[in-house]
């Protein structure tokens, strides 16, 4: 049973409801569209129901987006390690670090959470082929997804992607297309190539299901912390879906009335120096993000010039009292390797970035030695070999 009703548009522009049992991707006015749930019903769903559930993100399946009989296609994503990072944490002066590690998904990235509840959705519309622009992960996870699910893949890579995205793609079956350009560029050709033939578009805000995988990290976190929110969570941010989906979470946890009204956490949204539209809006007062010219970052996750999404990160990390923090490729390498040598963990470079941004928050006094702060570690290194020195 979900409590899941309609679409609405995340403006809100006015227009809608949107009918989920049709295919929906933007919102008339051009803007994403979320996911609404009836929550009053929905109080009367218990968190000791949980008990006998799976541990997988579909533990939470009456507030994820199925519909009648629907099934989803799973490869045991979810539930992932809140690790207490003792070691690492007293480098830094903190009893309560905490990383959150989503390199134990399938296809060793958090994306394989928002590529299951959207090829699930997908393969309910009766989509046959799927297609995505992505820096790397997102089309790994798409591929699986897809395999899973019996669709075909189209895959739409920036022409200088690392080997292991291209060929892991590959593995699942997936038809992969090199585009000169950054996931930007990917993305026209995508939609221009997929447009008449009906492939079924999971870009990123581009379809409104990734961003439910995404938020059930937040029901993770609160259920792992015993339905508390931590002081801070730092989050590495390209295209922000996570961090808009725990967002979102937090209120429906908050109505549903699994955790109690209090201060949320205080998000931090973390981008590489050489590709930083979030943080440059964040300091200028902007509500909108200017795109990024020349990006370039080795953290390929990062490499965002534009997220669809922006007005929702800013619109986060501004009413939770939150910041943004760029970082230099050579800090987040760094600390890489500081959270492998510490914690046994392998991180991403993006997960470097975060742990990067808390050095910095905590030199400059943001940060308090005994505040709960969960560092999220949004894939694993392995990918990434190449980066290191």
């Amino acid at each position: 049973m979900s409590y899941f009703t309609h679409l609405e548009c995340a403006v809100p522009c006015g227009a809608g409801p949107y009918d989920p049992r049709q295919r929906q991707h933007l919102c008339t006015c051009g803007a994403p569209l979320l996911a609404r749930y009836d929550l009053d019903r929905a109080r009367q769903w218990s968190p000791r129901t949980l008990a006998d559930r799976p541990s997988t993100m579909w533990r939470y399946a009456d507030m994820l987006p199925l519909l009648d009989d629907d099934e989803p296609v799973t490869l045991g994503e979810g539930f992932t390690p809140l690790l207490h990072a003792r070691a690492l944490g007293r480098t830094l002066g903190l009893s309560r670090l905490y990383i959150k590690d989503e390199s134990l998904n399938p296809t060793n990235s958090f994306k394989a959470r928002g590529q299951s509840a959207a090829i699930t959705r997908a393969r309910a519309l009766g989509a046959t082929t799927v297609s995505v622009p992505s820096a790397g992960n997102a089309g790994n996870a798409m591929a699986a997804y897809a395999a899973r699910a019996g669709m075909a893949a189209q895959v739409f890579l920036p022409r200088d992607a690392k080997a292991p995205f291209v060929r892991e793609c590959a593995l699942y079956g997936a038809q992969v297309t090199l585009v000169d350009g950054l996931i930007t560029d990917a993305g026209r050709l995508a939609a221009e190539r997929g447009g008449p033939l009906g492939w079924y578009d999971v870009s990123t805000l581009k379809e409104p299901y990734r961003v439910e995988g995404k938020k059930t990290m937040a029901y993770e976190l609160a259920e792992q912390m015993d339905w508390t929110w931590p002081d801070w969570i730092v989050y590495p941010t390209g295209g922000g879906t996570g961090l808009i989906g725990m967002w979102k979470a937090f209120e429906e946890l908050e109505r549903i009335g699994w955790v109690r009204p209090q201060r949320r956490p205080r998000m931090v949204s973390v981008q590489a120096d050489g590709c930083a539209p979030i943080v440059r809006a964040f300091a200028q007062g902007t509500e909108r993000a200017e795109p990024w010219a020349n990006a370039k970052t080795v953290a390929d996750g990062l490499r965002v010039p534009r997220a669809i999404g922006d007005f929702l990160i800013l619109r986060a990390l501004r009413e939770s009292g939150g910041t943004a923090v760029a970082v230099s490729d050579a800090e987040l390498v760094a600390d890489m390797q500081e959270i492998g040598r510490h914690e046994g963990v392998s991180a991403a470079p993006e997960g470097g970035a975060a742990l990067s941004a808390i050095r910095r928050l905590v030199r400059d006094g943001r940060i308090g030695s005994d505040d709960t702060v969960v560092l999220f570690n949004t894939g694993g290194a392995l990918k990434y070999l190449d980066v290191l020195p």
